[in-house]
């Protein structure tokens, strides 16, 4: 288990990262946070691990009544060591609960300079529906959770949406979204950073998604799109998003790096066939981003990787120890890439405290 704590003016943070043999202990991991903490968890996202299917699972368990907010993402195969957990919790703050049908599907928490929102598990109401049917509902459903906590869809700054079979409606899932954005205004404001990859689900949605949003209770708080040095935008290419979203606050700030994967500057595929070289460009490409707000891999406070095949489990971390790169707090996920081509992907979020900076 890897623990990151960052304290903020009046209340702290925790980052938590389990490995795969620990993914299915998430109810005694909080407990744990909170007893030796005294911090509860906000959000929680689970990878690739085995269900048995039966009542009382460790997904309906957590993810219903009293439980977390929970993102469970399955992996392609199980049993090849792949998948974990993250944890997101928080101390000394005030955070309270969402349910949206009798579910729970987010927390609020009430920082020193904004209320900051964190929604997980949102799927349809419908899972019967044709999947782009069911994009839209996810959507609207992300809608009705912040409404819960006073906040609309242009508060949102980060989105993580898991596509069951992904490669054969992404197109679909792409318009949806971008129909959806236009409608309520979101390219007119900010284009939230997002991470779109393939992933079933134990509920057997089309879509499952996670949301954090932010708004400010302080004039000195500032959220921002990012640019990558070394990509174009992604809506050049029909995808809406950004590339990156930093959240400045007096005392944080907080780079939130979309899942990016090998793509040039010309948005081609780039080292077709060739996962090491991917993952090294990949690598480069997030390392540009946090460099350009003056971060590095130190400030990393969660990361996942996504590799198209079993085979490449240790791609990562050969490349993080052939360059000297530090340990991140990582899960690695077999699932698959929106491209057929491409065979690693990398999403991070980092942090740095404004009293650690120059």
């Amino acid at each position: 288990m890897q623990v990151r704590e960052i304290p903020r003016d009046g209340m702290r943070e925790l980052f938590v990262t389990l490995p795969l043999a620990k993914a299915a202990s998430l109810s005694p991991t909080a407990e744990h946070l909170r007893r030796m903490m005294a911090a509860s968890v906000v959000a929680a996202e689970c990878f690739g691990c085995k269900l048995d299917g039966k009542a009382g699972s460790p997904y309906e368990t957590m993810s219903t009544g009293p439980g977390m907010p929970l993102t469970w993402v399955l992996g392609q195969t199980s049993g090849d060591g792949l998948g974990g957990a993250h944890l997101r919790a928080v101390a000394d703050a005030e955070a309270r609960a969402l349910e949206l049908d009798g579910h729970r599907v987010g927390t609020v928490v009430d920082g020193p300079y904004a209320v900051e929102c964190l929604l997980a598990g949102i799927y349809a109401g419908d899972i019967n529906a044709a999947a782009d049917v069911q994009a839209r509902a996810t959507f609207e459903r992300i809608e009705q959770a912040l409404a819960l906590a006073d906040m609309d869809y242009c508060d949102v700054v980060r989105t993580w949406l898991f596509l069951d079979d992904i490669l054969s409606w992404y197109g679909d899932f792409n318009r949806v979204r971008t129909a959806f954005y236009t409608e309520r205004g979101v390219f007119d404001r900010l284009l939230p950073a997002s991470t779109g990859i393939g992933g079933g689900n134990p509920l057997g949605a089309a879509l499952v998604a996670s949301v954090y949003a932010v708004k400010a209770t302080r004039p000195e708080v500032t959220v921002e799109p990012v640019a990558s040095p070394l990509q174009r935008p992604p809506l050049e290419y029909g995808s809406s998003f950004s590339r990156a979203v930093e959240v400045a606050m007096p005392d944080i700030r907080r780079l939130l790096i979309s899942g990016t994967a090998s793509i040039g500057p010309e948005k081609q595929t780039l080292h077709v066939g060739d996962v090491m070289a991917q993952t090294a460009r990949t690598c480069e490409v997030v390392a540009a981003i946090l460099q350009s707000r003056d971060m590095g891999w130190d400030n990393v406070t969660r990361a996942t990787a996504y590799v198209r095949s079993a085979e490449d489990a240790g791609v990562f971390e050969r490349h993080r120890a052939a360059h000297g790169m530090p340990h991140l707090p990582m899960v690695v996920a077999h699932n698959i890439i929106c491209r057929r081509e491409l065979l690693f992907e990398l999403e991070v979020d980092a942090v740095t405290r404004r009293a650690d900076e120059p």
